[in-house]
């Protein structure tokens, strides 16, 4: 049986702008612009204050000089609220990875091209933020792995999948995806406005999140995170909301 289908890329939304606008759209419905009206009252503390402690920490852990990049993390998206895409619920919350076999599943169903390479640049091993989106409160609440590379995605021949795409070929697949497993939890909600706060004073400051694709290409289900981006997010959870 095939898994249930997973977080849909509606990038093709915003994608529309752009010469290349034959990017189905397939992604949830509701906007990430609506996501940000909900997220634009800032965190109480100082978001700059935060940066600067974690800067502080990260020199004296690597003896003043700055991290560098030396692997890709990621953000995923999903939903965990239930909605009827062509008669099938897409909901799929961290809850529900947690209930699968071995805490794994497919990452199936993204169907915009920019976020299915980021999908093909996964390597084994590689972590990424489980974040829920299209829901009273956008943010992170875990922490998956990449246990397998990408690979082609089944449900774009499925004619009774939502997802189905009637111009691609088994010889010459157009959709991959991979496997995710579980880690854990993040040790508390780190919501959208939280995050957001810290990408507005890291524009001006030059933190971190400054360049956070979360709001530079907010529509993409899949985005890459330097490891910087990952580290302070990180580190958010053990400040208090």
């Amino acid at each position: 049986m095939p898994w249930p289908s997973r977080k849909r890329d509606k990038g093709a939304v915003a994608d529309k702008k752009e010469p290349d606008a034959k990017i189905a759209k397939t992604e949830e419905e509701t906007s990430d612009k609506e996501e940000e009206e909900k997220s634009t009252k800032p965190p109480a503390g100082s978001s700059k204050s935060g940066w600067k402690n974690w800067k502080k920490t990260k020199e004296s852990d690597s003896g003043g000089e700055e991290s560098k990049i030396t692997y890709c993390h990621w953000l995923l998206k999903s939903e965990p609220e239930s909605r009827l895409e062509k008669g099938v619920d897409v909901k799929f919350s961290i809850d529900d990875l947690k209930a699968q076999p071995n805490q794994t599943t497919c990452w199936d169903g993204v169907r915009n091209y920019q976020a299915r390479n980021f999908l093909r640049s996964m390597k084994l091993g590689q972590q990424a933020f489980f974040y829920h989106s299209n829901c009273k409160e956008p943010g992170i609440v875990g922490i998956v792995k990449i246990v397998k590379e990408a690979y082609p995605d089944h449900t774009q021949f499925d004619q009774k999948d939502p997802h189905y795409d009637s111009t691609s070929r088994k010889e010459n697949p157009k959709w991959s995806m991979v496997d995710v497993q579980f880690v854990r939890m993040t040790k508390r909600f780190i919501p959208l406005s939280e995050i957001k706060a810290h990408h507005l004073a890291h524009k001006g400051d030059g933190g971190p999140l400054k360049n956070m694709m979360l709001f530079t290409r907010q529509r993409l289900s899949i985005q890459p995170l330097t490891q910087e981006e990952f580290d302070f997010i990180l580190s958010l959870e053990e400040e208090k909301p």
